[in-house]
């Protein structure tokens, strides 16, 4: 099985690539879920993010408030840090298992996580391919103005928070640009799993080859 990473800056159209990919058989994750279902009390993150940012984050019922945490690691990079330090090796333990479960079933060939951070992170190691999915400034601070009601001042220090474009650019295997109308899109991403499900025979090849020999 093919194991691709799907990342992006901040309303830069991951989501949209992912509703295709996954149309056209590929099994998606969202490690934003992952993580939400990992903070989840009793769950494994729960605890330490607690212990660290306070009773405060908590809401009524016990549960973790994310607008709150998310208030406090958006200006704070030491407190993102710290969470991201939290989670992310957690998230990571919960795609290793899945993709062990599904490599063993066999019903995917190709298997996707969504994930804004996998650079930051520095987890590109574990993934065959990374897409890169990226757009305009203007026209993401734009999508995030119209999708989470924030100030322009918060839509840029959210972007601000993940790395340049420039530098993932550099690091990706394949790009898409949603910039343009959402048929452009759907065409790149088609093209994108034509290529996937290439590299996905490589793969398959390579490793007969391997047990051949």
């Amino acid at each position: 099985m093919l194991i691709v990473g799907l990342t992006g800056g901040i309303a830069t159209g991951k989501s949209v690539v992912a509703d295709i990919l996954r149309e056209k058989g590929c099994y998606i994750d969202n490690a934003d879920l992952l993580a939400q279902s990992l903070m989840q009390p009793g769950r494994e993150a729960f605890q330490a993010v607690v212990n660290h940012f306070g009773q405060e984050i908590l809401t009524q019922d016990g549960k973790i408030d994310r607008q709150k945490l998310g208030r406090i690691i958006f200006n704070a990079p030491e407190e993102r840090a710290t969470l991201n330090n939290l989670t992310h090796p957690l998230i990571l333990n919960k795609v290793r298992e899945k993709v062990a479960s599904l490599e063993k079933s066999g019903d995917y060939e190709i298997y996707v996580t969504e994930a804004a951070l996998i650079f930051e992170a520095g987890y590109q190691f574990f993934y065959d391919r990374v897409v890169l999915t990226f757009c305009q400034l203007e026209i993401q601070v734009e999508r995030l103005l119209k999708r989470d009601g924030l100030s322009r001042e918060e839509a840029c220090l959210k972007i601000k928070s993940q790395w340049p474009l420039d530098k993932k650019i550099q690091l990706a295997d394949y790009l898409i640009d949603t910039s343009g109308p959402l048929t452009e899109t759907v065409e790149q991403t088609e093209e994108l799993y034509l290529r996937l499900y290439h590299d996905a025979k490589l793969k398959k090849i390579g490793k007969l080859i391997r047990e051949i020999d």
